[in-house]
Protein backbone atom coordinates (compact mmCIF):
# COMPACT_ATOMS: atom_id res chain seq x y z
CA UNK A 1 0.00 0.00 0.00
CA UNK A 2 1.13 3.53 -0.57
CA UNK A 3 1.54 4.50 3.06
CA UNK A 4 4.83 5.63 4.50
CA UNK A 5 4.70 3.11 7.32
CA UNK A 6 3.97 0.30 4.87
CA UNK A 7 5.70 0.94 1.53
CA UNK A 8 7.86 -2.13 0.89
CA UNK A 9 11.45 -1.10 0.09
CA UNK A 10 13.19 -2.31 -3.04
CA UNK A 11 15.40 -4.49 -0.89
CA UNK A 12 15.44 -5.41 2.77
CA UNK A 13 17.63 -7.65 4.83
CA UNK A 14 15.80 -10.20 6.93
CA UNK A 15 13.06 -10.86 4.36
CA UNK A 16 12.98 -14.51 3.43
CA UNK A 17 10.44 -16.85 1.80
CA UNK A 18 8.66 -19.22 4.12
CA UNK A 19 5.94 -21.02 2.22
CA UNK A 20 5.00 -21.58 -1.41
CA UNK A 21 1.42 -20.88 -2.48
CA UNK A 22 0.47 -24.53 -2.33
CA UNK A 23 2.05 -24.90 1.08
CA UNK A 24 -0.06 -22.01 2.38
CA UNK A 25 -3.24 -23.91 1.68
CA UNK A 26 -1.64 -26.96 3.28
CA UNK A 27 -1.11 -25.10 6.55
CA UNK A 28 -4.82 -24.79 7.20
CA UNK A 29 -5.43 -28.42 6.31
CA UNK A 30 -2.61 -29.96 8.29
CA UNK A 31 -2.72 -27.87 11.46
CA UNK A 32 -6.57 -28.10 12.31
CA UNK A 33 -0.27 1.46 1.54
CA UNK A 34 -1.46 3.35 1.31
CA UNK A 35 -1.38 6.84 -0.13
CA UNK A 36 -2.77 9.76 1.77
CA UNK A 37 -5.55 11.95 0.50
CA UNK A 38 -9.24 12.68 1.07
CA UNK A 39 -11.30 9.80 2.36
CA UNK A 40 -13.73 8.64 -0.30
CA UNK A 41 -17.12 7.13 0.45
CA UNK A 42 -18.34 3.59 0.09
CA UNK A 43 -18.70 1.81 -3.29
CA UNK A 44 -22.36 2.82 -3.56
CA UNK A 45 -21.65 6.50 -3.08
CA UNK A 46 -22.46 6.72 0.62
CA UNK A 47 -20.98 8.95 3.26
CA UNK A 48 -17.45 8.90 4.59
CA UNK A 49 -18.57 6.77 7.54
CA UNK A 50 -18.80 3.01 7.10
CA UNK A 51 -22.17 1.63 5.98
CA UNK A 52 -23.81 -1.04 8.07
CA UNK A 53 -22.29 -4.40 7.11
CA UNK A 54 -24.35 -6.37 4.62
CA UNK A 55 -23.92 -9.75 6.28
CA UNK A 56 -26.84 -10.70 8.58
CA UNK A 57 -24.48 -11.78 11.34
CA UNK A 58 -22.40 -8.61 11.34
CA UNK A 59 -23.06 -5.81 13.87
CA UNK A 60 -23.97 -2.31 12.79
CA UNK A 61 -21.55 0.54 13.48
CA UNK A 62 -21.75 1.97 16.97
CA UNK A 63 -22.26 5.71 17.54
CA UNK A 64 -19.19 7.92 17.32
CA UNK A 65 -17.75 9.58 20.39
CA UNK A 66 -16.13 12.73 18.95
CA UNK A 67 -14.72 13.85 22.27
CA UNK A 68 -12.58 10.76 22.82
CA UNK A 69 -9.01 11.19 21.68
CA UNK A 70 -6.62 9.68 24.22
CA UNK A 71 -5.40 6.15 24.88
CA UNK A 72 -8.51 5.48 27.01
CA UNK A 73 -10.49 5.46 23.77
CA UNK A 74 -9.50 1.82 23.38
CA UNK A 75 -11.91 0.93 26.18
CA UNK A 76 -14.87 2.01 24.03
CA UNK A 77 -13.88 -0.64 21.50
CA UNK A 78 -13.71 -3.46 24.04
CA UNK A 79 -16.96 -5.29 24.66
CA UNK A 80 -17.96 -7.32 27.72
CA UNK A 81 -16.99 -10.95 27.86
CA UNK A 82 -19.00 -12.72 25.11
CA UNK A 83 -22.02 -14.72 26.21
CA UNK A 84 -21.10 -17.52 23.83
CA UNK A 85 -18.74 -20.22 25.05
CA UNK A 86 -16.62 -22.08 22.58
CA UNK A 87 -13.13 -23.21 21.63
CA UNK A 88 -11.70 -19.70 22.13
CA UNK A 89 -13.25 -19.03 25.53
CA UNK A 90 -10.68 -17.39 27.79
CA UNK A 91 -8.65 -16.05 24.85
CA UNK A 92 -8.21 -12.37 24.01
CA UNK A 93 -7.79 -11.19 20.43
CA UNK A 94 -7.06 -7.59 19.47
CA UNK A 95 -8.17 -6.53 16.00
CA UNK A 96 -6.52 -3.40 14.61
CA UNK A 97 -8.53 -1.81 11.76
CA UNK A 98 -5.95 0.09 9.74
CA UNK A 99 -6.37 3.90 9.62
CA UNK A 100 -9.48 5.77 10.73
CA UNK A 101 -12.24 7.42 8.68
CA UNK A 102 -11.61 10.68 10.56
CA UNK A 103 -7.90 10.87 9.78
CA UNK A 104 -8.51 13.06 6.73
CA UNK A 105 -9.84 15.80 8.99
CA UNK A 106 -6.82 15.66 11.31
CA UNK A 107 -3.78 15.78 9.06
CA UNK A 108 -1.72 17.81 11.52
CA UNK A 109 -2.29 15.28 14.28
CA UNK A 110 -1.63 12.19 12.18
CA UNK A 111 1.52 13.69 10.65
CA UNK A 112 3.09 13.96 14.09
CA UNK A 113 6.22 11.82 14.34
CA UNK A 114 6.27 8.96 16.85
CA UNK A 115 9.06 6.58 17.87
CA UNK A 116 8.85 3.07 16.39
CA UNK A 117 12.04 1.56 17.78
CA UNK A 118 14.04 1.60 14.54
CA UNK A 119 13.35 5.28 13.93
CA UNK A 120 10.39 7.63 13.75
CA UNK A 121 7.30 7.59 11.56
CA UNK A 122 4.07 9.51 11.10
CA UNK A 123 1.44 8.82 13.74
CA UNK A 124 -0.90 7.44 11.03
CA UNK A 125 -2.17 8.22 7.52
CA UNK A 126 -5.53 8.36 5.77
CA UNK A 127 -4.97 5.10 3.88
CA UNK A 128 -5.56 4.28 0.23
CA UNK A 129 -8.74 3.74 -1.84
CA UNK A 130 -9.97 2.04 -4.98
CA UNK A 131 -10.12 4.04 -8.21
CA UNK A 132 -13.90 4.15 -7.71
CA UNK A 133 -13.46 5.76 -4.29
CA UNK A 134 -13.93 2.96 -1.77
CA UNK A 135 -11.66 3.90 1.13
CA UNK A 136 -9.33 1.52 2.89
CA UNK A 137 -10.48 2.91 6.24
CA UNK A 138 -14.02 1.74 5.44
CA UNK A 139 -12.80 -1.65 4.25
CA UNK A 140 -10.73 -2.29 7.36
CA UNK A 141 -13.59 -1.40 9.71
CA UNK A 142 -16.06 -3.59 7.85
CA UNK A 143 -13.77 -6.64 7.80
CA UNK A 144 -12.74 -6.06 11.42
CA UNK A 145 -16.35 -5.92 12.61
CA UNK A 146 -17.16 -9.11 10.74
CA UNK A 147 -14.05 -10.71 12.22
CA UNK A 148 -15.05 -9.62 15.72
CA UNK A 149 -18.45 -11.28 15.34
CA UNK A 150 -16.94 -14.55 14.15
CA UNK A 151 -14.41 -14.67 16.99
CA UNK A 152 -16.96 -13.76 19.65
CA UNK A 153 -19.19 -16.57 18.41
CA UNK A 154 -16.30 -18.90 19.30
CA UNK A 155 -16.07 -17.44 22.79
CA UNK A 156 -13.11 -15.07 22.36
CA UNK A 157 -12.90 -11.69 24.03
CA UNK A 158 -12.26 -9.20 21.23
CA UNK A 159 -10.86 -5.67 21.47
CA UNK A 160 -10.74 -3.26 18.52
CA UNK A 161 -8.05 -0.58 18.57
CA UNK A 162 -10.63 1.77 17.05
CA UNK A 163 -14.22 1.37 15.93
CA UNK A 164 -14.82 4.77 14.32
CA UNK A 165 -15.31 5.91 17.91
CA UNK A 166 -12.58 8.56 18.02
CA UNK A 167 -11.76 11.52 15.76
CA UNK A 168 -8.49 10.10 14.42
CA UNK A 169 -5.85 7.46 15.01
CA UNK A 170 -4.77 5.84 17.20
CA UNK A 171 -1.13 6.40 16.33
CA UNK A 172 0.91 3.35 15.40
CA UNK A 173 2.67 3.28 18.77
CA UNK A 174 -0.62 3.42 20.65
CA UNK A 175 -2.01 0.63 18.49
CA UNK A 176 0.82 -1.56 19.75
CA UNK A 177 0.24 -0.49 23.35
CA UNK A 178 -3.45 -1.43 23.16
CA UNK A 179 -2.57 -5.01 22.24
CA UNK A 180 0.11 -5.15 24.91
CA UNK A 181 -2.18 -3.76 27.64
CA UNK A 182 -4.91 -6.25 26.72
CA UNK A 183 -2.49 -9.13 27.21
CA UNK A 184 -3.65 -10.35 23.82
CA UNK A 185 -3.08 -13.92 22.76
CA UNK A 186 -3.00 -12.65 19.17
CA UNK A 187 -3.21 -9.28 17.41
CA UNK A 188 -4.08 -8.82 13.73
CA UNK A 189 -3.91 -5.49 11.93
CA UNK A 190 -6.26 -5.41 8.92
CA UNK A 191 -5.25 -3.47 5.80
CA UNK A 192 -5.52 -3.33 2.02
CA UNK A 193 -2.68 -2.31 -0.26
CA UNK A 194 -2.38 0.58 -2.72
CA UNK A 195 0.12 -0.74 -5.24
CA UNK A 196 0.25 -0.59 -9.05
CA UNK A 197 -2.32 -2.09 -11.41
CA UNK A 198 -1.45 -5.71 -12.13
CA UNK A 199 -0.13 -6.28 -8.63
CA UNK A 200 -2.58 -8.70 -7.05
CA UNK A 201 -3.11 -10.93 -4.07
CA UNK A 202 -2.76 -10.79 -0.30
CA UNK A 203 0.26 -10.90 1.95
CA UNK A 204 0.81 -11.19 5.68
CA UNK A 205 3.49 -9.00 7.28
CA UNK A 206 5.55 -10.54 10.08
CA UNK A 207 7.73 -8.77 12.67
CA UNK A 208 11.48 -8.90 12.16
CA UNK A 209 13.86 -9.36 15.07
CA UNK A 210 14.26 -5.85 16.48
CA UNK A 211 15.99 -4.82 19.70
CA UNK A 212 16.61 -1.09 19.75
CA UNK A 213 15.01 2.20 20.68
CA UNK A 214 12.71 0.67 23.26
CA UNK A 215 11.49 -2.04 20.89
CA UNK A 216 12.17 -5.72 21.50
CA UNK A 217 10.45 -8.33 19.36
CA UNK A 218 12.74 -11.18 20.41
CA UNK A 219 10.00 -13.16 22.15
CA UNK A 220 7.28 -12.63 19.55
CA UNK A 221 9.07 -13.33 16.26
CA UNK A 222 8.49 -17.10 16.31
CA UNK A 223 4.85 -17.12 17.53
CA UNK A 224 3.99 -14.25 15.19
CA UNK A 225 5.37 -16.25 12.27
CA UNK A 226 3.21 -19.22 13.20
CA UNK A 227 0.17 -16.94 13.52
CA UNK A 228 0.92 -15.43 10.11
CA UNK A 229 1.40 -18.81 8.43
CA UNK A 230 -1.89 -20.11 9.77
CA UNK A 231 -3.77 -16.98 8.70
CA UNK A 232 -2.20 -17.13 5.24
CA UNK A 233 -3.10 -20.79 4.78
CA UNK A 234 -6.70 -20.30 5.83
CA UNK A 235 -7.04 -17.11 3.80
CA UNK A 236 -6.06 -19.02 0.65
CA UNK A 237 -8.51 -21.80 1.42
CA UNK A 238 -11.51 -19.65 2.34
CA UNK A 239 -11.22 -16.73 -0.10
CA UNK A 240 -9.56 -18.48 -3.04
CA UNK A 241 -7.19 -15.52 -3.33
CA UNK A 242 -3.59 -16.20 -4.27
CA UNK A 243 -0.57 -14.90 -2.36
CA UNK A 244 0.81 -11.59 -3.59
CA UNK A 245 2.52 -11.65 -6.99
CA UNK A 246 4.67 -8.63 -6.07
CA UNK A 247 5.70 -9.03 -2.41
CA UNK A 248 6.96 -12.08 -0.60
CA UNK A 249 8.26 -14.13 -3.52
CA UNK A 250 5.01 -16.08 -3.86
CA UNK A 251 4.95 -17.10 -0.19
CA UNK A 252 2.24 -14.66 0.94
CA UNK A 253 4.57 -13.67 3.80
CA UNK A 254 6.79 -10.63 4.22
CA UNK A 255 9.05 -9.73 7.15
CA UNK A 256 9.41 -6.05 8.10
CA UNK A 257 11.45 -4.10 10.65
CA UNK A 258 10.06 -0.64 9.89
CA UNK A 259 6.50 -0.88 11.23
CA UNK A 260 5.84 0.61 14.64
CA UNK A 261 2.78 -1.53 15.21
CA UNK A 262 4.97 -4.63 15.01
CA UNK A 263 8.21 -3.33 16.47
CA UNK A 264 6.55 -2.11 19.67
CA UNK A 265 4.37 -5.16 20.21
CA UNK A 266 5.15 -7.51 23.09
CA UNK A 267 2.46 -10.02 22.07
CA UNK A 268 2.18 -12.08 18.85
CA UNK A 269 1.08 -9.76 16.06
CA UNK A 270 0.84 -9.67 12.26
CA UNK A 271 -0.57 -7.41 9.58
CA UNK A 272 -2.61 -8.67 6.66
CA UNK A 273 -2.89 -6.80 3.36
CA UNK A 274 -6.05 -8.41 2.02
CA UNK A 275 -5.53 -7.30 -1.59
CA UNK A 276 -4.53 -4.37 -3.79
CA UNK A 277 -7.20 -1.67 -3.95
CA UNK A 278 -5.60 -0.10 -7.03
CA UNK A 279 -5.92 -3.20 -9.19
CA UNK A 280 -9.38 -3.48 -10.82
CA UNK A 281 -9.73 -7.22 -10.29
CA UNK A 282 -8.66 -7.09 -6.65
CA UNK A 283 -10.82 -3.99 -6.13
CA UNK A 284 -13.87 -5.92 -7.37
CA UNK A 285 -13.29 -8.42 -4.59
CA UNK A 286 -12.55 -5.89 -1.86
CA UNK A 287 -15.72 -3.93 -2.60
CA UNK A 288 -17.98 -7.00 -2.49
CA UNK A 289 -19.61 -7.62 0.90
CA UNK A 290 -19.70 -11.37 0.24
CA UNK A 291 -15.93 -11.45 -0.32
CA UNK A 292 -15.28 -9.31 2.76
CA UNK A 293 -17.17 -11.91 4.78
CA UNK A 294 -14.90 -14.60 3.32
CA UNK A 295 -11.85 -12.51 4.17
CA UNK A 296 -13.02 -12.18 7.77
CA UNK A 297 -13.71 -15.92 7.96
CA UNK A 298 -10.29 -16.80 6.56
CA UNK A 299 -8.58 -14.57 9.13
CA UNK A 300 -10.79 -15.88 11.95
CA UNK A 301 -10.04 -19.49 11.11
CA UNK A 302 -6.33 -18.74 10.97
CA UNK A 303 -6.47 -17.08 14.39
CA UNK A 304 -8.54 -19.96 15.77
CA UNK A 305 -6.08 -22.52 14.41
CA UNK A 306 -3.21 -20.66 16.05
CA UNK A 307 -4.94 -20.29 19.43
CA UNK A 308 -6.05 -23.93 19.54
CA UNK A 309 -2.61 -25.34 18.70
Amino acid sequence: MRYDDFVPPTSRTGRRPVLAAVALAGVCLTVAGCGGGPLPGDPKGGTSRPPAPASPGTPSPRPSSPGTTGPSAASTSARPEPAARGPLTGRTVVIDPGHNPGNREHTREINRQVAIGTGRKECDTTGTATDAGYAEALFTLDVSRRLRTLLEEKGARVVLTQDDDRPFGPCVDERARIGNAAGADAVVSVHADGSATGNRGFHVILPAAVSEGGADTTKIVAPSRELGERIAGNFVRVTGSAPSNYIGGGTGLDTRDDLGGLNLSTVPKVFIECGNMRDPRDAALLTAASWRQKAALGIAEGIGSYLKR
